[in-house]
């Protein structure tokens, strides 16, 4: 285990608290994990997603939290990074994220590294979180969400992926918001022989609706 990428297949739909629990469940088995945020938008100071991942497992503020290396790009306008990053004056060098990746990796075992968005947001004006993925051959945990239009999107997500040679190891398909027990029940069976077809290694997990933050009810085995 080193380095997972996680996105999602659109906005919102739930990255940070499946990042967040894949955390928590692997500090249970005592593997060394930290979390890392590829770019953060809308925020100053730590890393807001970084603090979520925090208060999941249980734990304070890292000093990788607090020294940047968690998350070296924080813009304060909440757009997607090229655009944060030009409002902010900011010219993001993907080649520091990756540094700090590695020197995570120095003190942990798994690095849990969350996009921002989906697959296709763009870093710059030219380079998509994407083209960040397949350079480093990193393996893809893709988080779906029960809303309606999940399935278009998760599809199109796997066939990008299918095109560019991305290992897909894991899919996380979070319950939330939960509108429709037909829903997330065919669509769960439309993804699942999508990955049976394309994707046979692929593993298929569920991430149940969680109340009040009692995480420590929710697990999220990748191993």
């Amino acid at each position: 285990m080193a380095v997972y990428f996680i996105s999602g297949i659109d906005t919102d739909a739930g990255k940070s608290i499946a990042t967040g629990i894949i955390a928590r469940t692997l500090q249970t088995k005592g593997v060394r994990v930290i979390t890392q945020k590829f770019i953060q938008t809308g925020c100053q100071g730590i890393s807001e997603d970084i603090l979520k991942h925090r208060e999941i497992m249980g734990i304070p503020p890292q000093d990788v939290d607090r020294d940047g290396t968690t998350c070296p790009y924080v813009m304060t306008y909440p757009a997607s990074p090229h655009l944060a990053a030009e409002i902010d004056h900011v010219s993001i060098d993907t080649e520091v994220i990756h540094q700090a990746t590695g020197r995570l990796l120095e003190r942990y075992d798994t690095v849990l590294l969350e996009g921002a968005g989906g697959l296709y947001v763009p870093v710059t004006r030219s380079y998509l979180t994407i083209d960040y993925i397949q350079e480093h051959a990193y393996p893809l945990i893709l988080v779906a969400s029960s809303k309606l239009g999940s399935i278009n999107h998760t599809l199109m997500s796997l066939e990008l992926c299918r095109l560019r040679g991305i290992r897909v190891s894991h899919v996380v398909y979070n319950d939330f918001p939960a509108d429709s027990e037909w829903i997330k029940n065919d669509s769960i069976t439309i993804i699942r022989a999508y990955l049976e077809r394309h994707f046979p290694e692929c593993r298929l997990l569920e991430l149940p609706v969680i109340r009040n933050n009692a995480w420590e009810t929710a697990s999220l085995d990748i191993l």
